[in-house]
């Protein structure tokens, strides 16, 4: 049964002494790991009452809470497979979900209830209902399905990731455990839902790995939300991504709540240094940036308390490894910018139902090609170039628009940047300001300007549009494709 995640768990939290601590904070109540696992198991029940048996799917669309949890495990328990879908979602999105994944049944809130038609459906409360029986644990090994993640979609349709019972061992001991040092006395708190893959990590497993406790939170984030956990729950631990960092700092109330926090963890886009800077001056602590995908499960690259570096992703976490590959394929010289591939225990195997993007990642040795384009220094720090797919060539030169992003990032008032190709090959600059609404006709001149004076001119974008925030996907990505369409027909600044 130890093969068993959720099992395994629960053992854990038996033996070392930790099923009477703090595992979750919710509004003013707190679950303990015992009572975590005891709902677990009546889940299992209810879920096996249901239809559910082992390999078989069942759909979860629920906000970070209790419920979520129970579902999740309760799932895990009987050896069937959670899917795990944000409940923010679109309706065409958990239509699309519903059709690749074929679930069993569905745990959802009841207000969700009627997008899932042919399905049977159970509420998180029927998941609290005492069962007729809870049935005996399944048995499960490290390499067997436990749960599905889908990619963000921005690169064509999202694919169903297929995770399996041992893989968040791996990324605990990766981030938790080697960049973060985590204890029985942590607290996380993630704005990124646990339904996504950083999330899950920061707010489900890493506690229940190492006896800690974390914030439940089923509210979609807001600046004044965040502010009001922090100061409630006091944690130690903060995860989010670049664009939440940017707005949290600028609000007082985060400023006086932060001082519980010893670390700050980003991932998911980019994270400019001049961001990185206030960062740590408002929360006062350091702010670890790093990489990590669907794929992976988490964080294979990353900053640590002990070994970091502004403007890095930091150093590959054990036990990962990484490689840094040129054209064909061949390993690039060392120091060389070249394609980022990773290998690892967690690294996915499988895309649900999908064979033929399956045979594509990973290569049958294990190495995944994570199409980041990256070089590693002598030192073994990680340097990002961005994505492949978003270099553009303009008039002839290869053009990475993260290297033109950094650039408007040391602008003092830019908080956030994208820069992309419109469909006539020119750059375009996408900006959120920090504080005020921009005056189109001063700020942008001047920021052309100012990135004029650092760059070639052919890196130098055509025009700058300021939005009051970047369109991301659900699990943070920038739209990068919506902003090249929207970029067709806006007029050139003057060169």
């Amino acid at each position: 049964m130890e093969g068993n995640l959720a099992i395994a768990l629960a053992h854990r939290a038996d033996t070392q002494g930790w099923r009477d601590r703090p595992l979750f904070h919710t509004g003013g109540a707190v679950l303990t790991h015992g009572e975590a696992h005891d709902a677990a198991a009546r889940a299992s029940g209810v879920l096996h009452a249901a239809g559910v048996r082992p390999g078989q799917r069942v759909l979860i669309a629920l906000p970070d809470s209790p419920g979520f949890v129970a579902a999740l495990l309760g799932t895990l328990r009987l050896g069937a497979v959670a899917v795990l879908a944000g409940p923010e979602q679109s309706a065409a999105e958990h239509a699309y979900v519903r059709a690749d994944a074929e679930p069993q049944a569905v745990v959802c809130d009841a207000a969700l209830a009627h997008r899932f038609p042919t399905v049977q459906v159970l509420t998180g409360d029927d998941l609290s209902d005492e069962p007729a029986a809870v049935p005996a644990p399944a048995p499960a090994g490290p390499d067997t399905p436990a749960y599905v993640q889908y990619t963000s979609g921005t690169t064509g349709k999202p694919k169903g990731v297929v995770h399996r019972h041992g893989d968040p061992a791996a990324y605990v001991r990766a981030l938790a455990l080697g960049a973060l040092g985590m204890t029985a006395g942590d607290v996380t708190f993630s704005l990124s839902k646990a339904c996504y893959p950083f999330g899950l990590g920061a707010t489900v497993f890493f506690p229940m790995f190492c006896g800690g406790s974390s914030v439940l939170w089923p509210q979609q984030p807001s600046v004044a939300g965040a502010a009001a956990q922090l100061q409630r729950h006091r944690p130690t631990l903060l995860f989010t991504v670049p664009t939440w960092y940017a707005r949290l700092v600028g609000d007082p109330a985060v400023r006086a709540a932060a001082g519980s926090l010893r670390a700050a963890v980003s991932a998911g886009e980019p994270l400019l240094p001049s961001l990185a800077d206030r960062i740590e001056r408002v929360l006062g602590c350091p702010v670890l940036d790093g990489l990590g995908s669907t794929e992976a499960g988490h964080t294979f690259v990353s900053n640590t308390l002990a070994r970091r570096r502004r403007g890095t992703l930091g150093v590959v976490l054990d036990p990962f490894q990484i490689e840094v590959r040129g054209e064909g394929g061949a390993p690039a010289p060392a120091g060389e910018t070249g394609v980022l591939y990773v290998r690892g225990p967690s690294v996915m195997r499988e895309y649900l139902g999908r064979p033929d993007r399956t045979a594509e990642v990973p290569a049958p040795d294990g190495w995944l090609r994570t199409g980041d384009l990256v070089h590693v220094d002598a030192e073994g720090f990680v340097h990002h170039h961005g994505r492949l797919l978003d270099q553009v060539t303009v008039s002839g030169e290869p053009v990475r628009p993260l290297e033109v992003e950094r650039i408007f990032g040391l602008h003092p008032e830019v908080v956030e940047v994208a820069v992309v190709a419109d469909p006539a090959g020119r750059l375009r600059a996408f900006t959120v300001l920090e504080g005020r609404p921009p005056a189109p006709a001063v700020a942008g001149p001047a920021l052309l300007a100012f990135a004029r004076e650092r760059l070639p001119d052919h890196k130098v974008p055509r025009s700058v549009t300021f939005l009051p925030e970047l369109p991301r996907t659900s699990t943070g990505k920038v739209r990068r494709g919506l902003l090249a369409r929207l970029g067709d027909g806006e007029p050139d600044m003057p060169r």
